[in-house]
């Protein structure tokens, strides 16, 4: 419940002021992501580059309406422990033995449905379901980034245990919509990995190593700066809402040494490399019959199961 009420809060706020690892970053990582791709992938990816854009955010938009979607979105490793994200099973079948499917879902899911997702993505390629395809893409690419945001890996997840509220939204949303124009988010190209499973944890670890500082630099950096100055009024539309100020976002990005700009571009590479894992792993299919195919309305923000990872029949 406490989910989604502060979701329901932040969706609303997030549409009046500055969007949802944000509304504006989901878009533009899962964009990136489609330049990495071989030859043989980036045809039918450019050719459909504005439903991956643009669906990049359908996760979200489901995450109110759909049963278990918003549990896919992070994980309170902290709840199991202070070190439990290196001790925690990285299969799901694993760990509902030791932990039980409710208690796992009340928790948070990302990782394993990281998995479950790419899976799923594998059989579609294999399949040759353009629709399919591209839905899953685009969501495989939201629920990546969301892995590489350290406050989704954490209980604190918007600093209300630490009475620093609003920090969720000002590092994956304030920060990447005024300062990412500068970011340099070149990755190269799409590389394969061995272990999808094992990489989506890697990329849990790493984006709650740095929780800390996200928290830590805030709270010292407010020290110096009165309400006025830590924060401004911008117009949205017809509504003047509170957001933080230009040299607040600025300052905070300097303390963090570019950690917003890192974990942009971890995510823009991962995503490009499980789509491309994805499609070795289904046989390299050839893409080009797929081409010029018009994607049916219902494909664009389809909702899907809100129960789709199961203990048994998948090995996760």
């Amino acid at each position: 419940m406490r989910r989604i009420l502060l979701f329901g809060f932040l969706l609303l706020f997030a549409l009046q002021s500055f969007g949802f690892w944000g509304f504006y970053a989901h878009k533009r990582i899962n964009r990136l992501a489609v330049f990495s791709l071989p030859v043989e992938m980036t045809g039918f990816y450019k050719e459909n580059i504005v439903y991956i854009t643009e669906n990049a955010v359908n996760p979200d938009r489901r995450r109110y309406a759909v049963k278990g979607e918003a549990e896919k979105h992070y994980i309170d490793a902290d709840v199991y422990g202070d070190s439990a994200v290196y001790t925690l099973p990285r299969y799901w079948s694993a760990a509902v033995k030791l932990y039980g499917e409710d208690s796992l879902r009340k928790y948070g899911i990302a990782p394993w449905n990281v998995q479950f997702v790419k899976s799923q993505l594998t059989k579609a390629f294999k399949d040759k379901k353009a629709p399919a395809i591209l839905r899953l893409s685009a969501d495989l690419g939201h629920y990546i980034g969301d892995i590489n945001v350290p406050l989704h890996t954490t209980e604190n997840y918007n600093g209300q245990l630490t009475g620093q509220e609003g920090i969720h939204g000002f590092w994956e949303s304030r920060i990447p919509e005024l300062l990412s124009t500068d970011f340099d988010l070149f990755i190269g190209k799409a590389e394969y990995i061995p272990n999808t499973q094992l990489a989506a944890w890697d990329a849990v670890i790493q984006a709650h190593e740095a929780m800390d500082s996200v928290l830590r630099f805030e709270k010292k950096l407010s020290k110096k700066f009165s309400d006025d100055k830590k924060f401004s009024f911008e117009e949205r539309g017809t509504i003047n809402t509170k957001v933080y100020s230009k040299p607040f976002t600025i300052a905070y990005n300097q303390m963090l040494d570019g950690q917003v700009e890192r974990q942009m571009k971890r995510s823009i590479k991962m995503i490009a490399d499980f789509w491309y894992t994805a499609w070795v792993d289904a046989g390299q299919p050839d893409l080009t019959p797929l081409l010029n195919q018009k994607i049916p309305a219902e494909a664009w923000q389809k909702p899907s199961s809100g129960n789709n990872i199961k203990a048994r029949g998948h090995k996760f």
